[in-house]
């Protein structure tokens, strides 16, 4: 090996388990877990160094490593699925689990989760009952809809309405403009596919007219769906079917309609500026025999498929087998019965849903935040230089896509690291938090930071920001 390769600069495994740190860790760890903490950790520096990367000769050293060898260790015992500060001002966002729950939704569903409950079993008369009695009345009371049912996801939701709709090959018309994509790369065509649905385009990406869906109307005609575009919009020379429009021909012609509005607003939220979003009882109101929407949205409580809409439709889509392997939990009919409950309300709502009172926060409270945590920063030396700023953020999670929120941001400018290296101590910290990286900088959005969790957030930005003035110092 020549002298002037980077391997040389890394330790033997035996030198850094000689480190005090680790020999005590192996009293909890023992010995085989604490050394293979340290081959990893040698493992990943040998990869950055064969990558071209440049170390600090801090970094490198048998204390560091050793450090980082614990710190792994402690790592590996937490709860793969732990809370995370989402500190980037997106509210629904998909890779952090979208709607956080109350407290009083997430208290039922711990509740639910730690002891027996009566899911199935009416306590009036000792007989069983039915799961879905938890949430049915809520849910039409909040939609205005005959009857309702529930299970774990929109998509799921989609796949049985399409199949006791128009299951056999039957013909659901659907504008060219409203075939999304979702999440993960699934796409109606794909959903209808598998629900035995035939679909048949109509009108072309940017303009559907009403005689376009009256040209398509053949023998094997079932249906017609409305799916609202939440993750993008069309601007400019563009033409859509109002759903009361749609509803009154189609059901001349004896159709079912289908809508599925996505994201599964319950309130009006223009006052705050928030537009665009369908909102559930409007399309009942409008006359559409089945409405789709999700729970873990805009409606603010745990993942799940909402369906509304007419009494026999209901019942033939609870008939279905396909229906008991796709129904949700204790643990989320607990969640989405205290969330529906604050609905009775809607000021009550708007102030427990967290969703609702993230997305309609006023942005002169958060400008005061973002002003008292930077001086609690300064207070405590903290090596950057912090700004607060005017911005924009999103609701996130496909929903309100052109709606951009008014915030304001913590903007760190790191004097020592890069700010994706800050970025990802603090993302592998405990707890983890993540943030908005722009221009050299880091971006913290308090509007999705709860106040309980800036004590926290605080102490790790001080923990980040020691650990480089420790590496900077160390020889």
């Amino acid at each position: 090996m020549n002298d002037d390769n980077p391997l040389r600069r890394l330790p033997a495994v035996s030198r850094v388990l000689e480190e005090a740190v680790l020999a005590e860790l192996r009293q909890s760890y023992g010995t085989a877990a604490v050394t293979d903490a340290v081959r990893q950790v040698l493992g990943e520096r040998r990869q950055r160094l064969q990558a071209g990367d440049s170390l600090e000769a801090a970094e490198l050293t048998p204390a560091h490593l050793a450090q980082q060898a614990r710190l792994r260790l402690q790592r590996q015992r937490l709860p793969s699925v732990r809370p995370v500060i989402n500190a980037t001002g997106i509210v629904l966002h998909t890779n952090l689990g979208r709607a956080p729950l109350s407290e009083a939704a997430a208290q039922a569903a711990y509740e639910a989760a730690r002891s027996y409950v009566n899911l199935e079993v009416d306590l009036s008369s000792g007989k069983r009952s039915h799961r879905q009695e938890h949430v049915r009345q809520a849910l039409c009371r909040l939609s205005g809809a005959e009857a309702a049912t529930v299970v774990n996801n929109c998509a799921a939701a989609t796949i049985l309405v399409l199949r006791a709709v128009a299951g056999g090959g039957k013909e659901v018309l659907i504008s060219r403009g409203q075939l999304i994509e979702i999440g993960g790369s699934f796409r109606i065509p794909d959903i209808m596919a598998v629900s035995g649905a035939t679909l048949r385009e109509v009108g072309t990406t940017n303009i559907t007219r009403l005689s376009d869906y009256e040209k398509a109307v053949g023998p094997q005609t079932a249906a017609v769906m409305r799916i609202h575009t939440s993750n993008y919009r069309i601007r400019g020379f563009t033409r859509t079917v109002a759903l009361e429009e749609l509803v009154a021909w189609a059901h001349r012609r004896q159709l079912t309609v289908i809508d599925d509005i996505g994201s599964g607003l319950a309130v009006d939220l223009s006052p705050w500026g928030l537009t665009g979003e369908p909102v559930i009882s409007a399309s009942i109101r409008a006359g559409a025999d089945l409405v789709l929407c999700s729970g873990d949205k805009l409606l603010g409580g745990p993942q799940a498929g909402l369906i509304l809409g007419r009494q026999e439709w209901i019942a033939r889509i609870a008939r279905d087998p396909f229906f008991r392997a796709v129904r949700p939990d204790k643990m989320t009919l607990a969640a989405l019965a205290v969330t529906l409950q604050a609905y009775t309300d809607p000021n009550q709502a708007l102030n427990q849903i967290p969703v609702l009172r993230l997305l309609t926060t006023p942005v002169e409270h958060l400008h005061a935040r973002c002003q008292s945590f930077r001086e609690h920063l300064h207070g405590r030396s903290f090596p950057a230089a912090v700004e607060v700023l005017a911005q924009t953020a999103y609701a996130g999670g496909g929903s309100l896509p052109e709606i951009a929120v008014p915030t304001y941001v913590l903007q760190i400018r790191p004097h020592q690291g890069s700010e994706q290296d800050w970025a990802y101590r603090l993302r592998t910290g405990e707890p983890p938090v993540m943030v908005r990286l722009t221009q050299g900088c880091l971006w913290l959005d308090l509007r999705t930071v709860f106040p309980f969790q800036e004590e926290a957030l605080l102490q790790r930005l001080c923990e980040v920001a020691q650990s480089f003035v420790e590496s900077a110092a160390s020889p």
